[in-house]
């Protein structure tokens, strides 16, 4: 099948965009790549859209595979009509294919099926019919002692089974049903009984109902976890009364006879005891989907944030790893990051060892020009930053509290194990937190991004997915920045464009058994890294001092002979045109557009020659939080407060001022206008000014605004109840595990 058009309809671009990134994507070509270097194929891309369309191929795909094995199964039993065939080639979603098939789908042992057993079909059939009937003469005909059909009522029963299952089964009543569910049906949550104190973090879900269309995503899952960990009983239903009306208007005829009434009866129990559970089923695990989709958006857009966060870049850097009891894990790094010295130091009680750990301290900074020094923000963060100032340093060394989540996964990691087999997990995580000061991008990568501490509900939601695009928001940033080639890790080489972990460990071992590489065409002697490869990875990767000056910049290998061309008709060189703005300006592009390179990319390459190899991030700026607020209980509301956003959800914005407990900025405090997601005016690691509106020591729960007046005549109406306190990890239970659960909750 051909699903251009298709595609192009619902993306909103052109057939022969997506045609063209079809084709790459199926000779292998990444998503970086294409969208970079494949520019005239695509008409200017981007990343997003390059992405859009390979997951919506994936998806037409899968329900192509399925619709064939529906029509086979159809076939295979001799019930497949050119009417229905139609029917299930023209279905364009999953449920629709499923509604049809469902009344061809092989099924276990039913009541309806039952029924048929005991000869009930036939008077099922004149009943549905709904026609004027003389019921109890015509029930007495299927009388049979043999077939346990001893009554008129039995015989009645079995043939409202059977009509209660063509009635579930019917594509129309589903769809209709379906769509009520999504437009009126109603979220309801209310606690279990005798669960009051454990269930206290769902205080808000005890009796707590709203709209299933309206409900934002966070509060689906909030709904869910408090259900999966046997706290809550969660409906997801319209009213019954609208639903059984909805079916009746799709079956009854409009007279009123007895065959209507016992139509009546059939349809509640279809509802009640097939469609009901069986659509609750459907549109929970549908809105669990959207829910899903929106958390993954927002772990991955900070994610996106905070990989491309502002690098100290090549110091010297001093890292501390803060503690009370075990005292301070202290590493001195090279300006690449290599160890250079480790020791304790224990400054704090109850040792509290000030002035020797003093001495140690400006005794290494001298001894290894020290630039500065990272500060872990964890237990003793503000402690071990205010003894680092007191100390009297050079100015010109800075001293940075640094985000260390994730540092402790590191260090117990295989990637830190390899690297350090001999050092103690603290060190390394001393190791960590100095490196992500210099190159956050660097360094988190060596980690599973849902350790990084950003996101949300992340170990709720599908983890598929969730790894599926977190491995493409790593990958895109990797190749945005681009890699130097002779000091980036083989965890930072494995998310380049055409690599993986086989090449990059393949990479790593070349330059420690031939030294540095001097070029990009040194790359192809690499074993197993072919042409392909090589096309998919040169221009993201950089080679400070190369010969050839192009190889530290994002210019693709396959276009030095173009440069080499403008150079030329210039009278000048290649490193000419890099120096000199004057020549560059002289450029005409239009005489070097050909079949395969148009003007978007010959305007990036002469972007590209003006800052060749330029770092898209940030520069990096100190950060100071408050002198004399390091705990919550130095909070004072209205107090004004400088902080780092280190969280972003659908509902606001985490914020740390550095009192070892993030505060929550709610979407309603984030500006003086209305906005609907918080990106709008914050990013993940912004320095934000913020007032303290409500300090909940008992609950770890501040409550913070960046509105010029947040306690303004007209204050914001309250919220609707979130939960604020950061989702810790929690197992994923299996589907069967869940259906147990709620089994044993409708036994009670």
């Amino acid at each position: 099948m051909n699903y251009d058009s298709k595609i192009a309809s619902e993306l909103g671009v052109r057939p022969q965009q997506v045609s063209a990134t079809v084709a790459l994507l199926e000779e292998g070509a990444t998503v970086p790549f294409i969208s970079r270097y494949r520019k005239e194929a695509t008409g200017t891309l981007d990343e997003v859209q390059v992405a859009a369309i390979r997951d919506r191929l994936e998806q037409l795909k899968e329900l192509d595979k399925r619709r064939e094995a529906i029509l086979k199964s159809i076939e295979e039993q001799g019930k497949l009509t050119p009417e229905l065939k139609k029917s299930i080639d023209q279905a364009e979603t999953m449920a629709r294919l499923e509604d049809i098939y469902l009344p061809y789908k092989p099924k276990r042992k039913t009541k309806a099926s039952v029924a048929k057993e005991k000869g009930l079909e036939p008077l099922a059939t004149r009943i549905f019919a709904q026609h004027p009937l003389d019921i109890q003469s015509e029930a007495s005909k299927y009388l049979d002692a043999e077939k346990e059909v001893a009554t008129l009522e039995e015989a009645l029963q079995g043939a409202r089974d059977i009509i209660a299952e063509w009635v579930s089964e019917n594509a129309a009543v589903r769809g209709n049903l379906r769509t009520l569910f999504l437009k009126e049906g109603v979220f309801a949550t209310r606690l279990i009984a005798g669960k009051e104190s454990e269930a206290a973090k769902y205080k808000d879900y005890f009796d707590w109902s709203e709209p299933i269309k309206t409900a934002p995503s966070h509060r689906v899952l909030a709904m869910r976890r408090g259900e999966k960990e046997g706290f809550l009983l969660l409906d997801a239903l319209p009213e019954e009364g609208t639903a059984v009306a909805v079916l009746e208007r799709e079956i009854l005829t409009g007279g009123s006879n007895a065959c209507v009434e016992q139509v009546k009866i059939a349809i509640k129990d279809a509802y009640k005891r097939l469609l009901k559970p069986s659509i609750e089923t459907e549109i929970r695990l549908q809105t669990k989907k959207k829910a899903d989709e929106e958390a993954i958006r927002v772990f991955a857009e900070n994610l996106r944030q905070l990989l491309l966060g502002a690098p100290l870049g090549e110091k010297v850097v001093m890292a501390i790893d803060p503690g009370f009891r075990t005292g301070c894990k202290l590493v001195c790094l090279g300006a690449q990051g290599q160890l250079l010295h480790y020791e304790n130091i224990y400054p704090h009680e109850p040792q509290r060892q000030t002035a020797a750990s003093g001495a140690a301290v400006k005794t290494l900074v001298d001894k290894f020009s020290v630039q500065a020094i990272a500060v872990g923000n964890g237990t003793a963060g503000r402690e071990t930053e205010a003894f680092v100032k007191s100390l009297g340093l050079s100015k010109s060394v800075q001293v940075v509290l640094v985000n260390e989540s994730g540092a402790s996964i590191y260090s117990a990691s295989e990637v830190a194990r390899n690297e350090f087999p001999d050092l103690d997990l603290t060190v390394r995580g001393a190791v960590s937190i100095g490196r992500r000061l210099m190159d956050p991008l660097a360094e988190l990568v060596k980690i599973d991004p849902k350790s990084i501490g950003v996101g949300q509900y992340q170990h709720d939601v599908d983890q598929q997915a969730l790894k599926n695009s977190l491995d493409d928001t790593v990958i895109s940033a990797v190749n945005k920045v681009g890699v130097e080639v002779n000091t980036a890790s083989k965890e930072l080489l494995t998310y380049v464009s055409g690599l993986g972990p086989q090449l990059a460990q393949n990479i790593v071992a070349f330059r420690q058994e031939f030294g540095p590489f001097k070029s990009r065409a040194q790359l192809k002697k690499v074993p197993r890294l072919g042409d392909k490869a090589f096309e998919q990875a040169a221009g993201f990767l950089r080679i400070r001092d190369a010969k050839h000056p192009l190889d530290q910049s994002a210019v693709h290998p396959e276009r030095y002979e173009l440069v080499e061309k403008m150079a030329k008709d210039l009278k000048a060189s290649v490193q000419d045109l890099m120096s000199s703005e004057e020549l560059r300006a002289k450029i005409v592009l239009q005489n070097y557009v050909s079949e395969t390179v148009g003007i978007p990319t010959l305007q990036d390459i002469v972007e590209e020659l003006a800052k060749p190899g330029r770092d898209p991030r940030a520069s990096f700026e100190v950060f100071q939080f408050q002198d004399g607020v390091n705990s919550m209980a130095d909070l004072k509301v209205g107090m004004k407060l400088p902080g780092i956003v280190t969280n972003i959800t659908a509902f606001g914005a985490f914020v740390d001022i550095g009192v070892h407990q993030d505060g929550l900025i709610h979407l309603s405090h984030l500006a003086d206008r209305f906005i609907k997601d918080a990106n709008e005016v914050v990013k993940v690691a912004q320095q934000v000014e913020v007032t303290v509106l409500e300090v909940d020591v008992a609950r770890k729960r501040i409550a913070l605004s960046r509105k010029a007046d947040p306690f303004g005549a007209n204050p914001t109406k309250k919220p609707a109840p979130q939960e604020v306190k950061r989702p810790t990890p929690e197992p994923e239970g299996s589907m069967a595990d869940k259906l147990a659960l709620l089994k044993g909750h409708f036994k009670k």
